[in-house]
């Protein structure tokens, strides 16, 4: 982006310092669920653009301190580390009193420019193609008050701004009506997913309801200690790389060769073996593809299959709701949810011939195939959205949205 793009007429380039009263860092202390003092507004606070303010610890800070980094309505704050590095907050309305944490900035603008246009700003392709750091090739975001400082604004007459602002929001509030019918369709499909398996597993005639252990000639826990990742070696599959059915290889962490087989030495994962979260993400239940070396990380357990019973049936019978009913009521744990391996042991499952199971399972993929590719249609709608929401916003700060 070139400070020598053309603007409308009256429209004006400015620099962030030009027009804020103050770009300032937060406070240095530890937050407290104590009511020691106000509220202590973290990065971490701040989730999709909301914040739940009842949630929000307290810390303690003089009154000269607390005066010099209490927040007010119309403040913006961005996120200097972190995941979410570069993202901005705009505070709203009343709100508890509350100050901001060291590794936030906030700006607090003069009345030449709308603190919500601003905002809306902060959101824009002009924004991000400012503060991304190309130079390193990483393009990761990069924020330090003085960085902010020499941003580059395309400043609108005030006359209009308000108008501006109106016209985005109008445009928004028909995307997020979209991205609304979307999100509706997805977790319509999740239930139809499970409507799918309920239907099979319920259906079956000829069956035998026998315990998770019945069917395993192994139930193997993980090792306990944290192993140390490292950015390539062997794959240690946990509980952030994986969904129901899939090992997301693109998240998946690694280990050396020693904590490799420290962690196979119970047993090596191989071809048709069943890895289960039992901790976190408890119950999602993928089958050890062909050819790849593994081993298990923290919160999985696994399961090998005695013969008669095969792999994908096993998988999706732990997914259906027939098997989630049995284990939900046992999960423990608040902060950690997790299931005991005595209690994974004794759960039921329903079994038939292996002639059924190839046949349930052939039917229910075949079911899941269409499901898969509407969700991949939901997801690049999705996707086009988000590419509208930053067209509109280019549009509106190149003068070209009224």
């Amino acid at each position: 982006m070139s400070i020598d793009k053309a603007l409308p007429k009256d429209w004006k380039w400015v620099k962030l310092k030009e027009i804020a009263q103050n770009i300032q860092y937060g406070y240095t202390e530890s937050s407290s669920k104590e009511k020691n003092g106000p509220k202590f507004l973290r990065i971490t606070d701040i989730q999709e653009n909301d914040v739940i303010w009842d949630n929000v610890p307290y810390c303690k800070i003089d009154d000269a301190a607390k005066l010099k980094y209490l927040l007010q309505d119309g403040d913006l704050l961005f996120a200097r580390t972190g995941a979410t590095v570069g993202k901005s907050f705009l505070i709203k309305g009343k709100i508890p009193e509350s100050v901001f944490a060291s590794y936030l900035i906030r700006v607090r603008v003069n009345k030449e420019i709308n603190e919500k246009l601003l905002a809306y700003f902060f959101n824009s392709p002009y924004y991000w193609n400012q503060i991304t750091d190309g130079q390193v090739g990483t393009g990761q975001p990069n924020v330090n008050g003085t960085k902010l400082g020499l941003l580059n604004i395309p400043l609108p007459p005030k006359e209009i701004q308000s108008d501006i602002i109106s016209k985005i929001e109008e445009l928004f509030s028909e995307l997020d009506k979209g991205i609304e019918n979307l999100r509706l369709a997805q977790q319509q499909l999740i239930t139809y997913r499970q409507s799918i398996l309920q239907s099979y597993f319920e259906g079956i005639e000829n069956k035998k309801v026998v315990t998770v252990e019945d069917c395993c000639s192994h139930v193997i826990d993980c090792l306990h200690s944290t192993a140390k990742f490292l950015s390539e070696g062997y794959y240690c599959v946990d509980t952030t790389c994986i969904e129901n059915g899939k090992i997301l290889f693109d998240k998946i962490r690694f280990v050396n060769e020693g904590t490799y087989k420290e962690r196979i030495s119970r047993l090596k994962p191989e071809e048709g073996d069943i890895l289960f979260a039992r901790e976190g993400t408890v119950g999602t239940t993928v089958v050890v593809p062909h050819n790849i070396n593994l081993c298990l990380g923290q919160r999985m357990m696994m399961f090998r299959l005695k013969n008669q019973i095969l792999p994908k049936y096993f998988m999706y019978f732990f997914q259906s709701s027939l098997f989630k009913s049995q284990y939900r009521p046992l999960i423990t744990g608040t902060t950690a949810p997790h299931l005991n391996i005595r209690d994974i042991r004794n759960l039921k499952v329903v079994l038939c011939s292996v002639v059924e199971q190839n046949k349930i399972v052939q039917e229910i993929e075949d079911r899941f195939s269409i499901v898969d590719k509407m969700e991949d249609n939901i997801n690049h709608s999705l996707q086009q959205v988000e590419t509208l929401r930053q067209s509109i916003l280019k549009r509106a700060f190149g003068g070209l949205l009224l």
